[in-house]
Parts: C-alpha cells; sequence; structure tokens
C-alpha cells in the first residue's frame, strides 16, 4: 500500500495525502476478515465433540492418584540413589568408537622452490 503525497491537480484542485490499495484489495480483505468473524463465532460454540451442548460439568471425584508416589519395594522412603550407574539392559551395546586418523604425509619438497639454484633452468 503505498502511500501518495498531497498534491495539486492541473486544475488547481488540492489532493489530500492517502494510501493506494491495489486492484481488489479491499474486496479481498473484506472475505478474509469475513471469514475470520465466521471462525471466530463457530469456534467459540457451545457444542461439544460428541454433539452435545450446554455447560460443561465438573468431575465431583477427588483425583485418581495419590501423591507423592511411593514403590512398593521402599515403603514410605525415598529411592535411594545408586553411587554406581548400572546397565538397564542385559545384552552389551557397542558404540562405535572414533579410529584414529593415520598423521598426514610429511612433503617431499619444500615450498616455495628456488628454480634459481637448480643447474636445469626452465
Amino acid at each position: 500500500m503505498p502511500f501518495v503525497r498531497p498534491y495539486v491537480r492541473s486544475n488547481g484542485t488540492p489532493v489530500r495525502g492517502h494510501f493506494r490499495w491495489a486492484p481488489g484489495a479491499r474486496r479481498e480483505l473484506t472475505v478474509l476478515a469475513l471469514a475470520a468473524v465466521a471462525v471466530v463465532g463457530l469456534g467459540n460454540s457451545n457444542g461439544g465433540a460428541d454433539g452435545t451442548t450446554g455447560p460443561r460439568t465438573k468431575p465431583t471425584e477427588g483425583p485418581a492418584v495419590t501423591y507423592p508416589i511411593r514403590f512398593d519395594q521402599n515403603p514410605g522412603r525415598a529411592t535411594p540413589r545408586m553411587s554406581v550407574p548400572w546397565p538397564t539392559v542385559a545384552y552389551p551395546i557397542k558404540l562405535a568408537t572414533p579410529k584414529k586418523k593415520p598423521a598426514p604425509p610429511a612433503p617431499a619438497v619444500s615450498y616455495p622452490i628456488d628454480f634459481s639454484t637448480l643447474d636445469g633452468g626452465r
């Protein structure tokens, strides 16, 4: 949306500054706004996924879980921390170990080569 600065027409009529919309942009924006209103209107309906309408009721029962959770092997006590890690599987897991790269070969010549010291010349 470019802004058109104020100007005076050739017949002397002053024109205020305004924004120029692309052809059809107002209609497209209106259709988009109506679609957004429709989505919000239908999205806030009281209907449930099972087709029921009306207010939602909260469960009257207490929580199904009792906190803190305690396990049978240590009733009433927290689980002790293990000082040594213990494997969780009975089979060995082989991890890929990186292989050592061989050292790069030493260059046979030292650079830069000075051709003036060679007898053959080029």
